[in-house]
């Protein structure tokens, strides 16, 4: 498909769109993905260019949380060593797997996305105090090794998988754990996306675009989760899972949306 000025001002804005929701709260990439195959019609290919912009989505969003003074580097590192594993396994996956069974399982994910945040586990743990010893520390390294695997194969809506482990495990608010979130997901992209250009699955001009976008967002939205707090953060959060269910009740339109705009 031939790209365009205005496939460019799309991406660019779902980029923006994307990198303020995975930073403020999570699953940007189930925005960007779709458009990404909705501009390519490869699913392989989308999820290997939608890790150049989480990369520099997540070095922006890191910048701006040590800016404001948020960060907890050693305990991120912790948990980013056995992601970064995972993501290795989980990529190599990604990179081998059919776009017909990359859709479904998109499908899938965004469908289980809405039920957890509908069902919203960490609630009940509003007002527990904060416990990071060796045994919840130990669990969670072992935790965000299979997260990682899955954020490694597909990366959208891994930023809510993260956020409910870490208030599970840690009572960790959700300011601390966006900035946290953030660290891990830069670490084992740096992995995913080596494997992803090594097998030639990223194009690059749709990648930097939707970069610029996500960097965009991420300054935008760490700034904003810090001073907002957590109270905003639950409001971004229903309302992105609102915009999943939206954009999966109108995957079977996608051929008159492309008509309509033009980019059929």
């Amino acid at each position: 498909m031939e790209f365009n000025l205005l496939h460019m001002v799309l991406l660019f804005g779902t980029g923006i769109c994307a990198g303020f929701i995975n930073t403020v709260a999570a699953g940007g990439s189930l925005l960007a993905l779709p458009m990404l195959i909705f501009l390519t019609s490869d699913s392989t290919l989308a999820n290997g260019t939608n890790r150049i912009a989480i990369f520099f989505q997540n070095v922006s969003a890191i910048m701006g949380f040590r800016r404001k003074g948020v960060s907890d580097f050693r305990y991120g590192i912790l948990l980013a060593g056995p992601a970064v594993i995972g993501a290795f396994i989980g990529a190599r996956i990604a990179t081998d797997i059919k776009d017909a069974a990359f859709n479904l399982i998109l499908a899938v994910v965004m469908i289980t996305m809405l039920i957890l945040t509908l069902i919203n586990p960490t609630a009940r743990l509003k007002d527990r105090l904060e416990s990071r010893d060796k045994r919840s520390t130990i669990i969670a390294m072992a935790v965000f090794f299979f997260i990682g695997i899955y954020g490694g194969f597909i990366q959208a809506g891994v930023g809510l998988l993260i956020i409910t482990a870490l208030r599970l495990l840690t009572g960790m608010d959700l300011v601390r754990t966006n900035a946290i979130k953030v660290l891990v997901i830069f670490f084992y992209t740096v992995v995913a996306l080596g494997i992803f250009i090594w097998e030639k699955q990223v194009d690059w001009t749709l990648g930097v675009t939707l970069a610029m976008g996500n960097a965009t967002g991420a300054w935008i939205g760490s700034h904003w989760a810090v001073e907002k707090g957590e109270k905003w953060i639950k409001v971004v959060l229903v309302a992105t899972v609102l915009v999943f269910a939206t954009n999966l009740a109108l995957e079977p339109f996608n051929l008159d949306i492309k008509s309509l705009l033009g980019l059929g």
